[in-house]
Formats: C-alpha cells, sequence, structure tokens
C-alpha cells in the first residue's frame, strides 16, 4: 500500500498504467510518423527525376516534419487526461502551442519555396530574369511567414504584443514613405514577372522610347534603343506607360496613302485599285485588304489601301512594302499614270480695255 502511494505521488496522483497508456500512445505516435517519414523517402527518393510535382511536394512535406517540434504537441495531448499540476500543464500548452506553430511555419515556408522552385524550373531557361527576381520575393514571402509566427508565439506566452504591433505598424509606414519610389520599383517587377507583359529579348515602345530588352531588373528595365545607347525605365514608370510589345506581333497590318494628279482620266481612277491589288498579290506572305478612292486631295485624288505581311519580321516588311511599291510605279509608268506632288496652278485674266 505505502508502495502504490507512493508511486501516485511520484506520477501527480495519476496510476501506472494511465501513465503507461499515455506513454505507449506518445511512443507509437511519434513512431508512426518516423515510419513515414523514412517510407517516404525510400519510394520518392527519385521524386526530382520525374514529371510529376505531387511526389516532389510529398516528399518535401515529409523532410518538413519534424520530430522534436511534434513531441510537445503529442506529448500534451497524451497527459491531457492525466492530473498534472497546473505550472506543468501551463507549461505543456505554452510549449506545445509554440511547437506547432513553428511546424505550421516551416510548412508553410516550405510550400512558398516550393512553388516558387516549380515556376522558376519551367522558365529558367526561357526566362532567367524572373528567377532572380522571384528570389528575393521568395526571401521576402518567408521571412514574413517566420515574423508571423514568432508574433504569435510572444502572444501565447502572455505578452501583449498589440503595443509591438502597433510599433512595428507605425515604423512600416514611416519606412515605406520614405523608400515608396523603391518599394514602387519592387512590386512592379514582381507584376512584370507575373503578368508577363514583355521579357527579355522583346522589341518594345514606351512612350517615345523604342528599343530591345535586355534585362529586368528587381527595381529598373534595361532596354537597348535603336541608336545603340542603353536605356534604364524604372519599373513603376515602365508599367504606368503604354507598352507596344512588337515581338507578339503575328502579322503587320500595312496601311499607305498616296495621290495621283486631277488630269487622270476616270478610265485610269478605276483600273488603280485593282493595279495596288496585284502589285501586293505579287508578293510572297502579304494578304489584300482594301484599296479605295478616299478623297479629293489641295492637288491629287487620293488612294487609301491596306494589306497585311503575315510575318512580324520588320525587315521582311521593309522589303515586301518596297517591292510593292516599285511594282506600282512600273504599272503607273505603263499606263500613263503620274503620281501627284503638291502644286499651284495661277489663272490669270486679262480685262479689255
Amino acid at each position: 500500500m505505502i508502495s502504490d502511494e507512493l508511486t501516485r505521488d511520484l506520477l501527480f496522483g495519476n496510476s501506472a498504467r494511465a501513465v503507461g497508456i499515455a506513454t505507449a500512445a506518445i511512443a507509437f505516435v511519434l513512431g508512426l510518423v518516423w515510419f513515414i517519414r523514412i517510407l517516404a523517402r525510400k519510394k520518392l527518393r527519385n521524386a526530382h527525376e520525374t514529371a510529376s510535382s505531387v511526389d516532389d511536394f510529398v516528399l518535401d512535406g515529409t523532410d518538413r516534419t519534424k520530430l522534436w517540434l511534434l513531441f510537445l504537441p503529442v506529448v500534451y495531448l497524451a497527459f491531457r487526461s492525466l492530473r498534472l499540476p497546473a505550472d506543468l500543464r501551463t507549461f505543456l500548452l505554452q510549449g506545445a502551442a509554440i511547437s506547432l506553430i513553428a511546424q505550421v511555419a516551416h510548412w508553410a515556408s516550405g510550400l512558398v519555396a516550393f512553388w516558387l522552385r516549380r515556376w522558376q524550373r519551367r522558365r529558367r531557361d526561357s526566362d532567367p530574369a524572373s528567377v532572380t527576381t522571384l528570389n528575393v520575393f521568395k526571401i521576402a514571402a518567408v521571412s514574413a511567414i517566420w515574423i508571423i509566427a514568432g508574433l504569435a508565439a510572444i502572444d501565447n506566452l502572455g505578452f501583449n504584443v498589440g503595443t509591438l504591433i502597433a510599433g512595428l505598424g507605425i515604423g512600416g509606414v514611416a519606412v515605406a514613405l520614405a523608400t515608396q519610389n523603391i518599394l514602387g520599383d519592387l512590386f512592379a517587377s514582381l507584376s512584370i514577372v507575373i503578368d508577363k507583359p514583355f521579357a527579355v529579348g522583346d522589341f518594345i515602345i514606351v512612350g517615345t522610347e523604342m528599343g530591345t530588352v535586355e534585362h529586368i531588373g528587381l527595381k529598373s528595365t534595361q532596354v537597348r534603343s535603336l541608336s545603340g545607347e542603353q536605356l534604364v525605365i524604372g519599373n513603376a514608370d515602365l508599367l504606368k506607360s503604354r507598352i507596344r510589345n512588337f515581338k507578339r506581333m503575328a502579322e503587320r497590318r500595312v496601311v499607305f496613302r498616296f495621290g495621283v494628279i486631277y488630269q487622270t482620266s476616270p478610265e485610269q481612277l478605276e483600273q488603280i485599285p485593282a493595279m495596288i491589288r496585284r502589285a501586293v498579290e505579287a508578293q510572297q506572305q502579304t494578304r489584300f485588304d482594301r484599296s479605295h478612292f478616299v478623297n479629293f486631295g489641295d492637288s491629287s485624288y487620293d488612294f487609301e489601301s491596306v494589306y497585311w505581311v503575315t510575318s512580324p519580321e520588320y525587315l521582311m516588311y521593309a522589303d515586301i512594302h518596297q517591292a510593292v511599291c516599285l511594282d506600282l510605279i512600273r504599272q503607273f509608268a505603263a499606263d500613263g499614270i503620274e503620281f501627284a506632288y503638291p502644286t499651284r496652278t495661277l489663272f490669270v485674266t486679262q480685262n479689255e480695255a
């Protein structure tokens, strides 16, 4: 009887059987987690070599499951039904909560890292600049997760984090106001990486500036202009402008106008649209749209013509349009049609005395 009473005193009034069952439950749960981790690592050891991302996600999640972080939550749950001193129960509760917060933060940071790593792997060859940009935002996202986890842990210990959060908020507003231009460029670079309005190698026009994109950085984008100099444009300013991306053009629409002299006969005027059609259709990779007599000019009959070049290449467009214009000149010369040029006719009358 003395031995049983001594045992109950050592076990805080709990029977040895109850404590034994709780301890066995702890060992079983932790052993099960350990076994699942070993099994997952064995089965998914070649996960990075497969095309599927599911096995990569499972392997990364099991690697980030830490037994030492799960120990106190499991102990608290197993001993919850036992009689424990208030201080010990509070210690187990707070320790379990902090450990669980740390484990969840570990899983969350792993999820962010996994998603960004998967995104980068698909774009490493096609857009290496975006990989560098996202690495910075990966650090920022993981840091934010752990800061939130730290504040939750401090609050769980009984400290008032409201004042700390308010101070951080005021300090954050001050820093944001002082660095708003830099932060604007940083978030603009993230928008460029995600929305992809252009990529390295694209020919773009921004306002009055034009050139080929050479590098997309965290704060600015570098563009090589047609005259050779390098243009450095802030990302925020870049997204505020209208961007014309010629690299993504599938076809080029060509609109050109010209005039013929007023001495041209009606029969000749009727033949001009057909001449333009022949000149366009004689070229490869073109699609004729329309040609019409559109206006009586100051010194000419004006025509407007439209056709498509079925290639976005500027050099090909220039060669085709040159050939169309030369062909048109030959046809006009053969039929006696003259292009108009600015002229002024002076009529002089003589009054008879």
